[in-house]
């Protein structure tokens, strides 16, 4: 938004969409939210994926609509890079952890890229129907948008999903997970190529610690490269209490720059697999020594091994699986 600081713009999108009427498919909320969404894309100067920003679809009687702009390069032959968050809510929730959050710094990403020069397109895709009744059924929208709307392959997915909070670890609040770093040998090079900034510390790790939380499941599902980026669920999750002013703006603008950085590096790889087909042990180990020394210290691990690894994992685990 023209004159607006980061800060202020990402909280100005998410007080827009995080109100007490909730998202939730099928409700006046989210349609509008929907129109807010569109208006903002179109405000970008973002283009349609297809020539529409709009795509709309069903199951059974219930409509939905996910919305994909893309930032084009001067080669639209090469598989895009996709950056994607969902818009729903759980029930008549403000959602703004969940998900408005993530969809505020996808927004500020494509702000920042808009006049760039580059090396593949960029797809900013708002997908619905990421919560339950729908989750991991055919109808939600990141599954509907793969096997029904895509019209070329995928470079590589960056996928964001409770991204707004601190992580209720004292001394550990500004951490940022990063999972599925496996699904590409040329993904440790990438993101060391990438340096959070001040605000905001990484620690990636296997996918499988945790589950397809989000819609990053689709991806991998059909072995393509992806990242998710989380800050885990926290006591305000699928709550009433998920409200604006209880998120931190600072550290949703450091993973906005850390966000764009990656973006650009990743369509700037090669991404040639094979798909889980290398060992990220020490990939894993080298960023949770870079962002995790004392803590994991004081748990008495050197950090040297799997089960070092898996040690520390335990010790997070609560906070994805509240």
């Amino acid at each position: 938004m023209n004159g607006m600081s980061l800060t202020s713009s990402l909280q100005h999108d998410v007080a827009t969409l995080a109100t007490s009427a909730g998202r939730m498919v099928g409700t006046p909320g989210h349609e509008a939210a929907a129109k807010y969404l569109l208006g903002r894309l179109t405000e970008l100067g973002l283009e349609g994926y297809g020539g529409f920003f709009t795509h709309a679809y069903r199951a059974g009687t219930t409509h939905f609509t996910n919305l994909v702009g893309q930032l084009p390069s001067s080669d639209p032959s090469l598989p895009p890079v996709l950056l994607g968050a969902h818009y729903d809510t759980c029930g008549a929730l403000p959602g703004a952890d969940d998900n408005a959050a993530a969809v505020a710094i996808l927004l500020a990403v494509a702000e920042r890229l808009r006049r760039r020069d580059l090396e593949r397109s960029l797809l900013f895709a708002l997908f619905d129907a990421e919560e339950p009744p729908f989750f991991h059924s055919p109808a939600m929208g990141s599954t509907c948008f793969y096997h029904q709307q895509r019209t070329q392959e995928i470079h590589g997915a960056l996928i964001l999903d409770l991204v707004g909070h601190d992580v209720p670890v004292p001394g550990l609040e500004d951490l940022l997970f990063l999972t599925g770093m496996e699904s590409d040998p040329r993904f440790p090079a990438i993101l060391k190529r990438c340096h959070p900034a001040e605000g905001v510390r990484t620690v990636a790790s296997l996918n499988r610690y945790v589950g397809d939380m989000s819609d990053h499941h689709v991806f991998r599902l059909h072995r393509r490269p992806y990242l998710f980026l989380t800050c885990g669920r926290w006591a305000h999750y699928h709550r009433a209490s998920d409200t604006p002013e209880k998120l931190n703006y600072q550290k949703m603008a450091a993973i906005t720059e850390y966000l764009t950085e990656l973006s650009v590096s990743l369509a700037e790889t090669p991404l040639d697999g094979p798909f889980e087909g290398y060992d990220s042990t020490e990939a894993e180990l080298y960023f949770m020594r870079s962002a995790l020394g004392p803590f994991a210290s004081t748990l008495g691990l050197d950090l040297s091994s799997r089960g070092d690894i898996e040690r520390v994992v335990a010790q997070f685990i609560g906070h994805f699986r509240l």
